[in-house]
């Protein structure tokens, strides 16, 4: 059974309440002063430029539950669409039953088209480190355990990878983690869609345990921490 399903036969309660306030403790030098999150995040010293008449690129990334990462980017403005799949493995075993498994080398991952003219890649990094996952997590994210929920870049170009490889380093010199960073960075070799109903699984499910309790937290942390980047629609 995999990490998710045994959390959806919990019913809310007191285990859930505990997994979720660790889930969501300070990562690094996040502090809670009198309930208000003031995160120490740097804006990337390097990012990839605007090309002209280049509306439409892409970001694939992976930390923890698909359902989770694509309910923050969803709502990022600049962001025009995101579809939740498999990468890191081979089309054979991309579906949910096998990559749940943890035997294959799949990562649950969302595929981020944004108009880089409204938000840059950089920006998208900075969302994905501050607010969607925890970076220092090796093959786990909150409850979920296991290779398929690792945190991962899979760049499309050498461009995309210079400037994840440089954000990681700046992070990491400017300590904004107690821990160190796990994130891979990785080519992108094949992006498999996953199946029709994990597609806006918690714009579809807001009353859903799992998502009540791990993936609107993190939405709501997007809200505060960006109201300028928030799409309220």
């Amino acid at each position: 059974m995999s990490s998710k399903r045994l959390l959806l036969s919990i019913l809310l309660g007191g285990f859930l309440v505990s997994s979720c306030q660790s889930n969501e403790a300070a990562t690094g030098r996040e502090k809670f002063k009198a309930g208000e999150l003031t995160p120490e995040f740097p804006d990337p010293a390097l990012d990839v430029a605007p090309k002209p008449g280049v509306t439409r690129q892409i970001a694939v990334l992976a930390g923890g539950c698909f359902w989770c990462t694509e309910a923050v980017f969803e709502k990022l403005e600049g962001v025009e669409d995101v579809v939740s799949g498999y990468t890191g493995g081979t089309q054979d075993t991309a579906n949910y039953e096998t990559v749940s498994s943890g035997r294959t080398d799949h990562a649950e991952a969302i595929r981020i088209l944004f108009d880089p003219t409204r938000i840059t890649y950089g920006q998208i990094l900075k969302i994905f480190f501050s607010v969607a996952h925890d970076p220092t997590q090796l093959n786990r994210q909150g409850p979920d355990r296991g290779r398929q929920y690792r945190s991962a870049i899979f760049y499309a170009d050498e461009e995309q990878k210079r400037v994840a490889e440089a954000y990681i380093a700046q992070l990491e010199a400017a300590k904004v983690f107690d821990r160190k960073i796990v994130t891979e960075v990785a080519p992108l070799e094949k992006f498999f869609s996953a199946e029709g109903y994990h597609q806006d699984y918690a714009r579809r499910n807001p009353w859903q345990p799992y998502i009540l309790i791990h993936a609107l937290p993190k939405v709501e942390k997007l809200k505060k921490q960006y109201p300028d980047k928030f799409k309220e629609r």
